[in-house]
């Protein structure tokens, strides 16, 4: 059970960012980063959908997350970029080739091997303040730098930075929920003074505004594999620092882990190469209006 429900919400957020990308595409590009791309959007029912998928995908992984560590569910909301494949492969009628089913391997391979051998386990109450906010603002910078780096690209390189920041942002908000619920156990007081259950609906709206800039900069082969990335590196950091998760620490368990997390970032690019990902509802060149 413990590894269904992940499984299960990376399955609704991989068909979630399929049908959010196939609306978001369609948005002007001067639309990126704006709060009226979002207003749009929310008048289109095949984005929508897409967010009840995603919606649903997150409540299945809050229910993963009150049962083990952030560092043990993160790495499988990895292999929802498989389950976007699939959604793309019933789309377009069309088989899958051996970069689709390499990518695939990889991927759940690497996921299986590092949870193997790190065998995360553990987790207290969150650590002190002065840790937490430490981390937390750490990782906002580098969200904050990754959205800068990103002006004046090329719209491929703005998609993948921007796509980068919102797997970071999805990832400190796991940890956000993680953190939220192991101090619910103290009592709902406890919860109420915490700082946590208040970032977390405001992580998440900036995640889902840089996740749909991306998608409405270019097709998922460009945007989501920096995000399905971003997210589990991001959130198993955070889980051990912030947490204190243990990870097995004997150095063949550290070869393997970190072979591990290398085959799924292999695996990711793979899958993000294959052709399903770069169809979209429009052709041609997009052009950024200045």
């Amino acid at each position: 059970m413990i590894f269904l429900l992940p499984i299960m919400a990376a399955c609704l957020l991989g068909m979630g960012f399929m049908a959010q990308q196939h609306a978001a595409y369609r948005e002007p590009l001067g639309e990126m980063l704006r709060m009226r791309l979002l207003v749009h959007l929310l008048r289109q029912p095949v984005w929508l959908a897409g967010v009840g998928l995603m919606f649903g995908g997150q409540v299945l992984g809050a229910l993963a997350l009150r049962q083990s560590s952030v560092s043990a569910v993160a790495p499988l909301f990895a292999t929802s970029l498989i389950f976007a494949l699939a959604a793309a492969h019933v789309v377009y009628q069309e088989h899958l080739g051996w970069t689709e089913w390499t990518g695939a391997a990889l991927v759940s391979g690497g996921v299986a091997l590092f949870l193997a051998f790190g065998e995360p386990h553990g987790g207290r109450a969150p650590a002190g303040w002065l840790v937490q906010w430490v981390a937390v603002a750490a990782v906002l910078l580098v969200a904050a730098a990754l959205v800068v780096a990103g002006r004046n690209r090329s719209l491929q390189v703005k998609a993948m930075l921007l796509a980068a920041a919102a797997g970071i942002l999805y990832g400190l908000q796991d940890v956000l929920t993680r953190g939220s619920l192991l101090t619910l156990r103290y009592g709902v007081g406890a919860l109420a003074s915490s700082w946590m259950p208040y970032a977390v609906p405001c992580v998440a709206v900036m995640g889902l505004l840089l996740n749909q800039s991306a998608f409405d900069a270019a097709p998922l082969r460009i945007s989501l594999p920096a995000t399905t990335a971003a997210e589990p590196i991001t959130g198993i950091m955070l889980g051990v620092v912030i947490f204190a998760e243990h990870l097995d620490l004997a150095a063949g368990a550290v070869v393997a882990e970190v072979a591990g997390l290398v085959a799924m970032v292999v695996g990711i690019v793979l899958l993000g190469r294959s052709p399903y990902l770069a169809k979209s509802g429009q052709s041609g060149q997009r052009v950024e209006a200045r």
